[in-house]
């Protein structure tokens, strides 16, 4: 069995080090990691380098050639790099238990292995110095975990860096233009085509800092939005029709009927008649995960308040 953990690097030399030992100290030894730095200007490079030289195991895809691609093709790049039976996510910055591999493989042996697998876990929020913010991050922002279709299509629960990926998966991703996120898309996939799997058991401790790309939702981050509403209601209707484009993508794939009514009924209710709206929120049960989210967004499908104002 080929393991394969794809690490996303920049400007991380902050805390690189120790999540790359937390990696090295993971009790699956018995993995390759690849590493794609995109275009750090600190001291990210050397510490990779150093560990290239020190752990035969990790690997530097692009020592002489950093152009910065964004971290959806990064992530890209890095999983097309190298054929594994499985392919686990890395951010720079996190720390992972000991055991994150082990469960999550051994979880995954319970899975056809012909068909598209993702599984993923919960997360402990940690400040900095690593200190416990919340126990859990899905009770925290999400309520619950999705692992349906229908779930995923509003609202990504997936963080990338507890994600682990079959190779059926893998193949079936084929583009990064467009999406919103890798970890969202790749979830749509496995729920649509296969398996979307959660395990409910924190297998990462998840660090906020002033230089997350993206990181927990906050009680200050909350209030920013609230003291401007237009800017809330721009903010929820950029979500809902990036979440439509990334949907559409499925279309592409060799749904089953239902799977492929319930997509499209989604990303083509914007362009329907204010009975048909109601009637496609009802029937296929489109919501958030909370209530109050639930409201907003059905409020807005079906009074369109707001809709294609920039």
């Amino acid at each position: 069995m080929k393991v394969n953990i794809l690490m996303s690097t920049y400007n991380g030399e902050k805390f690189l080090t120790e999540q790359i030992e937390s990696i090295r100290q993971q009790t699956v030894t018995d993995w390759t990691l690849y590493i794609r730095d995109d275009g750090s200007s600190d001291k990210t490079p050397e510490i990779i380098k150093d560990f290239v030289a020190q752990d035969g195991r990790i690997c530097f895809i692009n020592v002489d050639d950093r152009e910065n691609f964004g971290v959806i093709k990064n992530f890209y790049t890095l999983l097309k790099h190298s054929r594994a039976d499985y392919y686990f996510f890395s951010d720079q910055d996190d720390i992972w238990l000991p055991n994150k591999l082990e469960v999550t493989l051994a979880e995954a042996e319970k899975y056809d292995e012909t068909k598209p697998l993702l599984i993923y876990t919960d997360l402990k929020i940690v400040d900095q110095k690593l200190n416990v913010l919340h126990e859990s991050m899905i009770k925290t922002q999400s309520d619950h975990a999705n692992t349906q279709l229908v779930q995923e299509l509003t609202e990504n629960t997936v963080t990338g860096g507890t994600a682990m990926i079959n190779h059926v998966l893998a193949d079936l991703w084929t583009t990064y233009d467009r999406l919103l996120m890798h970890d969202w898309y790749l979830a749509l996939v496995a729920s649509s085509m296969g398996n979307l799997v959660y395990i409910d058991q924190p297998t990462e401790l998840y660090r906020q800092h002033e230089a997350n790309v993206l990181g927990a939702r906050t009680w200050s981050k909350r209030m920013k939005n609230w003291l401007k509403p237009h800017k809330l209601v721009e903010k929820y209707w950029w979500l809902i029709e990036s979440s439509q484009t990334q949907a559409r993508f499925l279309l592409d794939l060799d749904l089953t009927k239902d799977k492929r009514d319930l997509v499209e009924a989604f990303v083509t209710i914007l362009e329907q008649p204010l009975l048909e709206r109601i009637r496609r929120l009802r029937h296929y049960k489109l919501r958030k995960n909370r209530s109050f989210h639930t409201l907003v967004f059905r409020t807005l499908i079906i009074t369109k308040f707001g809709y294609g104002r920039k």
